[in-house]
């Protein structure tokens, strides 16, 4: 059998450019090598496209977080696809590793359905809307779900909108990621400041009623033309930490999971079907990881849908799916395969 070229995408120009880099490297490390030949590609932080060795450091070194080499091999990406010192790279399928915007937002699914390429996960709809969460909100608020109550606002609007909040609060990016921005603000004085590093991300930003409940997590994988749902599991953070923020998500030993979640079974079942209806209400494609809260009242409450969520082995994804039965290796495999099988563009290219 023929193997096929998997191009892996990392970096970008947000500010999850670093965690891009380490879920790259995830995969590229867990790529069945009898079927894929991988190639790296990265995309620098001011934009500009690279060709990068497969040996390429892409996990964390001494507590630094791996980056794009602005001086890595120049390579051009078009409607051709992508070539290196005016050399075709042969690829037939990409893994677009990229998180937040400019790469999990439909802008690089729109370059690959321009370029006829094959990819994984959403197609550019699907990734436009869960990137926006103040959207993405309405969707599943029609489709019937529970969501937070709370406003978007900018940086031009906000003090005239801010008069009738309950704290605490929480503020964040609606195109966001990674949860840098992202503030548990207690008491109208710490507003502003909160506001000021959310609008440094996005300039438009939700301030939703805090929650009080526990962080469940379900992944969603598609599969020959089948959607299914994980076990779920439980974030358990560290009492230091106000909420689930970046560093505790990644530069710290902060969290635990427990997998699968100890809650009632009811609400395990409704979590994981709630959680295929929010991908499919979104039209998303290959895999998603939607976010829950499950609140002292019993309650099931969306908090949001990641399209290309966190992807080393460790990541709580691929975590989910290994505690359902598909490894790590299998995962990937059935990702590429899925992406070879379909398209999501509208014309079927």
């Amino acid at each position: 059998m023929t193997k096929k070229s998997v191009a892996i995408i990392c970096g970008g120009r947000s500010s999850e450019h670093e965690i891009s880099c380490l879920s790259a490297g995830g995969v590229l490390a867990g790529l069945d090598k009898s079927r894929f030949d991988g190639v790296l590609i990265g995309i620098t932080k001011s934009g500009n496209w690279v060709h990068l060795p497969l040996d390429y450091p892409l996990t964390i070194i001494d507590g630094v977080l791996p980056t794009v080499d602005e001086n890595a091999a120049s390579l051009v990406a078009d409607v051709h696809g992508f070539s290196v010192n005016g050399k075709p790279l042969a690829i037939d399928v990409v893994f677009p590793a990229l998180h937040g915007p400019y790469g999990e937002d439909g802008t690089i699914q729109g370059f690959l359905e321009t370029a006829d390429i094959a990819y994984v996960g959403s197609g550019v709809m699907a990734s436009g809307a869960a990137m926006d969460k103040a959207f993405s909100k309405i969707v599943f608020a029609a489709a019937g779900m529970h969501v937070a109550q709370g406003i978007v606002v900018t940086s031009e609007d906000w003090r005239s909108r801010i008069d009738s909040l309950q704290y605490p609060v929480f503020v964040k990016p609606a195109r966001g990621g990674s949860s840098r921005g992202t503030h548990k603000v207690k008491s109208p004085d710490a507003l502003a400041g909160a506001l000021e590093d959310a609008f440094a991300f996005d300039r438009k930003v939700m301030i939703e009623g805090a929650i009080n409940g526990r962080e469940i997590e379900c992944a969603v994988l598609e599969r020959n033309g089948v959607v299914q749902a994980s076990l779920v599991g439980e974030i358990v953070i560290d009492s230091k930490f106000e909420f689930y923020d970046f560093e505790a998500k990644y530069l710290d030993d902060a969290t635990t999971v427990n997998l699968p979640a100890n809650i009632p079974a009811s609400a395990s079942d409704e979590i994981r079907t709630k959680a295929v209806q929010a991908f499919k209400a979104l039209g998303c494609s290959g895999l998603a990881r939607v976010d829950f809260f499950y609140t002292d009242k019993g309650e099931v409450v969306i908090n949001e849908i990641n399209t290309m969520p966190g992807f080393t082995s460790t990541s709580m994804y691929p975590k989910l799916m290994a505690a359902t039965g598909v490894d790590y290796t299998t995962l990937i495999s059935a990702l590429i395969d899925t992406a070879l099988d379909r398209t999501n563009g509208v014309l079927g290219n």
